[in-house]
Protein backbone atom coordinates (compact mmCIF):
# COMPACT_ATOMS: atom_id res chain seq x y z
CA UNK A 1 0.00 0.00 0.00
CA UNK A 2 1.39 3.38 -0.94
CA UNK A 3 0.50 6.94 0.08
CA UNK A 4 2.07 10.10 -1.28
CA UNK A 5 3.17 12.75 1.24
CA UNK A 6 2.55 16.23 -0.13
CA UNK A 7 4.23 19.34 1.30
CA UNK A 8 5.64 17.30 4.24
CA UNK A 9 2.07 16.94 5.55
CA UNK A 10 2.46 13.72 7.52
CA UNK A 11 -0.90 14.04 9.32
CA UNK A 12 -2.85 14.11 6.07
CA UNK A 13 -0.85 11.17 4.69
CA UNK A 14 -1.58 9.15 7.84
CA UNK A 15 -5.31 9.90 7.55
CA UNK A 16 -5.28 8.75 3.93
CA UNK A 17 -3.34 5.60 4.86
CA UNK A 18 -5.72 4.73 7.70
CA UNK A 19 -8.71 5.23 5.40
CA UNK A 20 -7.17 2.93 2.76
CA UNK A 21 -6.36 0.29 5.37
CA UNK A 22 -9.90 0.50 6.76
CA UNK A 23 -11.36 0.06 3.27
CA UNK A 24 -9.14 -2.98 2.61
CA UNK A 25 -10.13 -4.60 5.91
CA UNK A 26 -6.61 -4.66 7.36
CA UNK A 27 -7.69 -3.60 10.86
CA UNK A 28 -10.46 -6.20 11.01
CA UNK A 29 -8.04 -8.93 9.89
CA UNK A 30 -5.45 -7.88 12.47
CA UNK A 31 -8.07 -8.07 15.20
CA UNK A 32 -9.12 -11.54 14.04
CA UNK A 33 -5.56 -12.84 13.90
CA UNK A 34 -4.76 -11.58 17.40
CA UNK A 35 -6.00 -14.88 18.87
CA UNK A 36 -6.52 -18.36 17.45
CA UNK A 37 -9.94 -19.01 16.00
CA UNK A 38 -11.20 -22.57 16.03
CA UNK A 39 -12.33 -23.91 12.64
CA UNK A 40 -15.89 -24.36 13.91
CA UNK A 41 -15.99 -20.73 15.12
CA UNK A 42 -14.57 -19.60 11.78
CA UNK A 43 -17.30 -21.46 9.85
CA UNK A 44 -19.98 -19.97 12.11
CA UNK A 45 -18.59 -16.44 11.63
CA UNK A 46 -18.27 -16.83 7.86
CA UNK A 47 -21.82 -18.18 7.59
CA UNK A 48 -23.11 -15.22 9.60
CA UNK A 49 -21.22 -12.79 7.36
CA UNK A 50 -22.66 -14.49 4.26
CA UNK A 51 -26.19 -14.23 5.68
CA UNK A 52 -25.69 -10.51 6.43
CA UNK A 53 -24.36 -9.89 2.91
CA UNK A 54 -27.30 -11.77 1.35
CA UNK A 55 -29.85 -9.87 3.47
CA UNK A 56 -28.24 -6.56 2.57
CA UNK A 57 -28.26 -7.43 -1.14
CA UNK A 58 -31.90 -8.52 -0.92
CA UNK A 59 -32.86 -5.31 0.91
CA UNK A 60 -31.07 -3.17 -1.71
CA UNK A 61 -32.83 -5.09 -4.52
CA UNK A 62 -36.24 -4.58 -2.91
CA UNK A 63 -35.51 -0.86 -2.51
CA UNK A 64 -34.56 -0.58 -6.18
CA UNK A 65 -37.79 -2.35 -7.16
CA UNK A 66 -39.83 0.02 -5.00
CA UNK A 67 -41.05 -2.62 -2.55
CA UNK A 68 -39.25 -0.92 0.36
CA UNK A 69 -38.76 2.82 0.90
CA UNK A 70 -35.33 4.19 0.10
CA UNK A 71 -33.27 5.19 3.15
CA UNK A 72 -33.35 8.86 4.07
CA UNK A 73 -30.18 10.65 2.92
CA UNK A 74 -27.87 11.65 5.74
CA UNK A 75 -27.31 15.39 6.08
CA UNK A 76 -23.84 16.26 4.84
CA UNK A 77 -21.80 18.41 7.19
CA UNK A 78 -19.17 20.63 5.60
CA UNK A 79 -15.89 19.85 7.31
CA UNK A 80 -12.48 21.45 6.89
CA UNK A 81 -11.49 21.70 3.24
CA UNK A 82 -15.08 21.28 2.04
CA UNK A 83 -17.82 23.66 1.08
CA UNK A 84 -17.43 27.40 0.78
CA UNK A 85 -13.93 28.90 0.80
CA UNK A 86 -12.76 30.47 4.01
CA UNK A 87 -12.41 34.21 4.22
CA UNK A 88 -9.50 35.76 6.07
Amino acid sequence: MQVLVRDNNIEQALRVLKKKMQREGVFREMRQRKAYEKPSERKTREKGEAVRRARKAQRKQMQREGLLPMPKPKPRVAGPGRGAPRTA
